[in-house]
């Protein structure tokens, strides 16, 4: 089969190369039972090439093994292979792939934001200064949210640590909507991410976020290989925050409305 190509002309500088050492991250995982990821051809300031895949509707036993997979893409052991460093021995929150300098890039191909990699001890100081607090303020300079949505977004900035689980980073996905699971033959195979040092829940809160196949069948065999901390279906909507805020501002809609229901239950 001739390679999928992903092109755009007036793309960001660096975009594409920002998918491809996401790929490959995430790729030196699946030797160590981790998901597979779409396979890197080439890659150009203006497109990128990957082994094309053929779709196949997904199965309750194709969802499992994606479940324990993913939880093997996710060990904190290997993590920390080429990641920035605060001060420590792990990667921190935050961090790029390996040797990958600057930030990233988040959202759609036609309208990427970028993506902050600045890194943080702690989970909870990553997400409030480098999610939660930038996206706040490009909604409300846009009008999707205005003083007083904004504000409580703040507060919720302010008080999270709270809710800080004190896990290690773990090696994600980063945008790990059901859009970027293709299901093969060989079952899910991972595509488009956003790849960097992060917590773990928030790939999972992607999944259940637009919905997944089989995705109690995913959860359970995630837990199976290494077990959520406890509390994290409360968490669910926490880690949607910027995902949700992301889409109000790029797309409206009723996702303005969702980002501050969400909001409200942690404020």
């Amino acid at each position: 089969m001739p390679p999928f190509r992903k092109s755009r002309a007036d793309a960001p500088v660096g975009y594409f190369a920002w998918e491809a050492a996401g790929l490959r991250w995430l790729g030196a995982a699946t030797d160590a039972g981790g998901v597979p990821v779409a396979t890197v051809l080439q890659v150009g300031p203006t497109h990128l090439d990957l082994v094309r895949l053929d779709p196949v509707p997904p199965t309750r036993a194709a969802a499992a093994a994606f479940g324990a997979d993913l939880a093997r893409t996710h060990d904190p052991g290997g993590a920390d292979v080429g990641g920035a460093d605060v001060g420590g021995a792990n990667p921190a929150f935050g961090a790029g792939p390996p040797h990958w300098l600057g930030d990233g890039f988040f959202g759609p191909t036609d309208q990427p934001l970028p993506l902050s990699l600045t890194p943080h001890f702690r989970w909870s100081a990553f997400y409030a200064a480098e999610r939660l607090t930038p996206i706040t303020q490009g909604c409300r300079d846009a009008g999707v949210f205005d003083a007083t949505e904004a504000a409580l977004l703040d507060r919720l900035a302010a008080t999270i640590d709270r809710h800080d689980t004190d896990e290690a980073p773990s090696r994600i996905h980063g945008d790990l909507w059901s859009g970027n699971v293709i299901w093969t033959s060989a079952g899910a195979t991972l595509i488009d991410p956003a790849a960097h040092h992060g917590h773990r829940e928030a790939d999972l809160a992607m999944l259940a976020l637009f919905g997944s196949p089989h995705l109690d069948v995913t959860i359970a065999a995630y837990q199976d290989v290494r077990p959520l901390a406890e509390g994290w279906r409360e968490r669910v909507a926490l880690h949607q925050l910027y995902p949700l805020a992301v889409h109000a501002l790029l797309f409206g809609g009723g996702y303005a409305a969702q980002t501050i229901s969400a909001a409200r239950r942690y404020a």
